[in-house]
């Protein structure tokens, strides 16, 4: 956990580690290494420059097998060195807080989170 965690709600470790595109370059940045409904933390390669507002997504499978994005718009809080210095640890702030996008982390939290 960060230094500065400030957060209030606790964040879910997930059974996989989901890949986060940032959708302007279509380029993978990272993988969700937990998630609530207030940001979620990610792990890459990369260092991601903080305070940049980004528009991001998730390509989770459907009950067919196809990939469905999940698009929302984030803001990079922080980003340090992991444990492992070959990668960076970022934490993302969810800009949309809609019922609708809430419902979503939600449901993700639920289908690929760990029982805890």
């Amino acid at each position: 956990m960060h230094p500065t965690d400030r957060r209030t709600v606790r964040r879910r470790h997930l059974i996989y580690y989901l890949r986060v595109w940032q959708v302007d370059q279509n380029i993978p940045i990272g993988h969700v290494v937990d998630i609530n409904t207030g940001g979620l933390m990610l792990i890459s390669e990369k260092a991601v420059p903080t305070g940049e507002e980004m528009q991001l997504e998730i390509r989770l499978p459907d009950p067919q097998g196809e990939l469905k994005p999940v698009s929302f718009t984030a803001i990079c809080r922080w980003s340090d060195r992991d444990i492992n210095s070959a990668f960076y640890d970022s934490g993302f702030e969810f800009i949309d807080k809609s019922p609708d996008a809430m419902k979503t982390v939600q449901a993700m939290i639920q289908e690929y989170g760990f029982m805890d």
